[in-house]
């Protein structure tokens, strides 16, 4: 691909074992695993794969370490044709892991992550050509710090989504376009009350929306806020990473010039056909398929509730 992504996703990358289990084990306990799963995880890296999956030309990058960990990541992103040629490979270094615990009664997940080495993204490196020549770039907690570094630099950026379900230190959503935290990242920023009174507190991002789980998302339109009821399967298998889905899947309908309205029903569909796996990827739709699901995203996004 060499340059040529339409969406690069900045931030971190994981090596993980999920263990799917029908209730969490008390302290002491013991649970028999229903499933017991390795995969590749990480929100900017899982949201790649699912922009990558969608059709979008997209590249990650974030720091690994030289080991065994390392090689699986970048083998699991390359697979899914996602260009890893601006990985940074951190001699000496491990890379991230996590345990997840996943409930699948409840549809909840427990995380125990290590840290990944420092991303560190230099003038005239390869990484800040490639974020630069971007048609958007996409950052979670660990990428967002590194990418707006570059614009103290003096470099102009190119428009810029953020996973905001994490906390973010000195992240000022006036500077973002595609902005998306969780519903309860957006209270912690702007104080209580319901999604309408909190998404008419964000000022500057062109594109808005709180995700809320189970109770799907919210986004405002002329002064309506709308209620994007989660896509639900037949079965949902575990919930994890769907979020990441989300985020890659609103950056693919960006790239591809969709209405607010229909970006938001079609990642709702790829976030909930995410579910019918264990781990955050391998259910992940293609366009075709998500496109199907919802009957068109312009159709689906007639069904909406005001709030």
């Amino acid at each position: 691909m060499d340059l040529l992504a339409r969406a690069v996703f900045v931030g971190l990358a994981t090596w993980d074992t999920i263990a799917l289990v029908p209730a969490f084990p008390r302290p002491d306990g013991r649970v028999q695993a229903m499933a017991i799963v390795e995969a590749g995880g990480g929100p900017a890296a899982t949201a790649a794969v699912a922009c990558a999956r969608l059709g979008v030309p997209t590249a990650f990058i974030g720091a690994i370490g030289d080991d065994n960990r390392g090689r699986r990541i970048l083998e699991g992103l390359a697979s899914e044709g996602v260009d890893v040629s601006a990985v940074m490979v951190v001699p000496d270094a491990a890379s991230a892991a996590a345990v997840v615990i996943a409930d699948a009664a409840q549809g909840t997940r427990a995380l125990c992550p290590t840290l990944p080495p420092a991303l560190d993204l230099a003038a005239g490196s390869r990484q800040a050509a490639m974020i630069a020549q971007a048609q958007i770039v996409h950052v979670d907690q660990a990428g967002y710090g590194p990418v707006t570094a570059l614009a103290g630099e003096g470099k102009v950026l190119p428009p810029l989504s953020v996973d905001a379900g994490n906390r973010i230190d000195g992240l000022d959503p006036a500077n973002v376009t595609l902005f998306v935290p969780t519903l309860a990242r957006l209270a912690e920023m702007f104080g209580g009350g319901g999604p309408a009174a909190l998404l008419s507190r964000v000022r500057g991002p062109v594109w808005a929306v709180a995700t809320d789980g189970a109770a799907g998302a919210y986004f405002c339109s002329a002064g309506i806020c709308y209620n994007v009821p989660a896509f639900a399967r037949e079965h949902c298998v575990s919930t994890l990473g769907a979020g990441d889905v989300f985020h890659g899947a609103l950056v693919a309908a960006w790239v591809r010039d969709m209405k607010l309205a229909e970006a938001v029903a079609y990642a709702s569909v790829a976030a909930g056909m995410s579910c019918a796996a264990v781990d955050g990827r391998s259910a992940v739709p293609d366009h075709q398929t998500a496109v199907a699901a919802c009957g068109t995203p312009e159709i689906a996004s007639r069904q909406f509730t005001e709030v």
